[in-house]
């Protein structure tokens, strides 16, 4: 009975000690850097002590050696994804693409050509502000105007303006004022008037006749006496002429402002032929 009151406790201390040194080693084992007895002893005779460890606890040191074994608490990098696998492109698409760009470029080359022309065709057509046709121009003194008539046998051509300038007759103003507007009638006041060389039939150009001392087209036969208005052949009205200034002395003809030749059957000046026609042809 003694036997066992003295065993019993022995008994407890010694389980509670393996129970407790159990524990510490597995404390040990789970910790980072667990040394055996035998390695911490190798050490001790193998290593001069570090000045840079003293005051640190044996499992600060442990930490520090498995730390510097791994190369520190780095953050672990997760694997890249791996790269999307090459789908070659649809055959039937690449060929959609490639004749979509053969047409758009068929078009754009088309409505570029297209839009040179329109430009050259307005370029042509607008009237100019720098001078010349389409524009006012200064024709000079009435009395240099007078002499390039009468050196050109009744008519004088201003070829920058597209014009013929002849002379009005003062005794037929009284008629012309019942038949022309202002812009004619301040140029014919002066004793000229300024007309537009095409013709109202077809548009070709009419020159005049020295013998017959009429406007003759060569195109159609049409005869216009030297004030423009028709007197036989297929125009359908007189010639088209300019609006006209005089300012001090000296004539402006508009070549932007064209206005409509007189109706048919129009005769102010009373002007028959005064010679053979240079162009057959023409009706009375």
């Amino acid at each position: 009975m003694n036997i066992l009151v003295i065993a019993v406790p022995v008994l407890v201390v010694a389980a509670a000690f393996v129970v407790f040194a159990s524990l510490r080693r597995r404390d040990g084992a789970s910790g980072p850097g667990y040394l055996s007895r035998e390695t911490r002893s190798r050490d001790r005779k193998g290593r001069k002590p570090n000045a840079l460890l003293e005051g640190t606890t044996g499992r600060e040191v442990e930490r520090a050696s498995v730390l510097a074994r791994k190369g520190g608490e780095l953050v672990p990098v997760s694997e890249p994804a791996p790269p999307a696998p090459f789908v070659a492109p649809d055959a039937d698409e690449v060929g959609f693409h490639r004749r979509q760009f053969l047409n758009r470029s068929i078009i754009g080359v088309f409505l570029l050509g297209l839009g040179g022309f329109g430009a050259a065709v307005i370029s042509y057509l607008w009237p100019s502000g720098g001078g010349g046709f389409g524009s006012k121009i200064s024709v000079g003194k009435i009395a240099d105007i007078e002499q390039a008539i009468a050196a050109g046998g009744g008519f004088a051509y201003y070829p920058e303006g597209r014009m013929w300038i002849t002379a009005y007759p003062a005794n037929a103003l009284e008629k012309a004022r019942a038949v022309y507007s202002p812009a004619e009638l301040a140029g014919m006041e002066a004793g000229v008037i300024a007309l537009y060389q095409k013709c109202v039939h077809l548009g070709c150009r009419v020159p005049s006749c020295a013998t017959s001392k009429w406007f003759e087209c060569g195109c159609h036969g049409s005869y216009y006496n030297a004030a423009g208005e028709k007197k036989a052949g297929p125009a359908p009205r007189g010639l088209d002429r300019f609006a006209m200034s005089v300012s001090g002395g000296s004539l402006t003809v508009d070549t932007g402002t064209i206005i409509q030749g007189p109706p048919i059957g129009t005769n102010t000046t009373g002007q028959e032929a005064e010679g053979p026609h240079c162009v057959s042809g023409g009706s009375h």
